[in-house]
């Protein structure tokens, strides 16, 4: 089976680098703050105005005012400060963020991104913080699925949807596999519950291989096939 969402979060948490300055996106990649290992030193940043955001709150954590930026109850951690949004997204646009993780309805293989639109007629627009997160972070991160519910790759030679950014995307965290896009291309770092073939065999796109790709993991960073 595909990785769960949990799963892949916790594979997500454990590539931020240690003191870390992170956003996390609406979404999925919200639940990132719930597998960061203890000490791991990231500060969480969420664009609605808090800095050391800890993971959600449950039971009588809730605070109905101390919400991210998907309006999901959360936890503060010691030193945990707030200000205004427009400083928040000053944060953001000033380049003071280390990563963020944000969905994607496409990720191109040199890293565009489209994650705000489908282009529909009758979809609904999602404007947001992300093309503020996409052009300020100094590394963006996806996370989603590979392929969406009518099974079409979410990782594309170019994106049909509307851009969220160019070239910005440095990898993408799916349920099958982790890739590194850009400039260079499509590089598997790692796959899970599958292997490279059936992913060529699937996507349009090249894959280069890293030699690591071919471990399988669903959480443990060195349990190798």
């Amino acid at each position: 089976m595909p990785l769960s969402p949990d799963e892949l979060a916790a594979i997500v948490a454990r590539d931020i680098p240690a003191g870390s300055y992170v956003n996390l996106g609406i979404g999925r990649p919200t639940t990132v703050a719930d597998h960061l290992p203890a000490g791991s030193g990231a500060v969480l940043h969420t664009e609605n105005g808090m800095l050391h955001m800890g993971p959600a709150a449950l039971g009588d954590e809730i605070d109905p005012d101390l919400t991210n930026a998907g309006k999901v109850p959360v936890t503060e951690l010691p030193g945990a400060s707030y200000f205004h949004h427009a400083d928040s997204f000053a944060m953001m646009r000033g380049g003071h963020l280390d990563v963020c993780v944000l969905g994607a309805f496409q990720v191109s293989a040199t890293g565009d991104l489209a994650n705000w639109h489908t282009g529909a007629p009758d979809a609904i627009p999602a404007v947001g913080g992300a093309m503020d997160l996409a052009v300020g972070a100094r590394h963006v991160f996806v996370m989603t699925t590979l392929f969406d519910k009518q099974g079409r790759p979410k990782l594309v030679p170019k994106c049909t949807f509307p851009l969220t950014g160019v070239g910005c995307v440095s990898r993408v965290y799916t349920d099958l596999a982790v890739f590194d896009v850009g400039a260079h291309g499509v590089c598997v770092r790692e796959v899970f519950d599958t292997d490279v073939d059936d992913l060529r065999a699937r996507l349009d796109v090249p894959l280069t291989v890293l030699p690591v790709a071919g471990r399988q993991s669903r959480g443990a960073r060195d349990h190798e096939t």
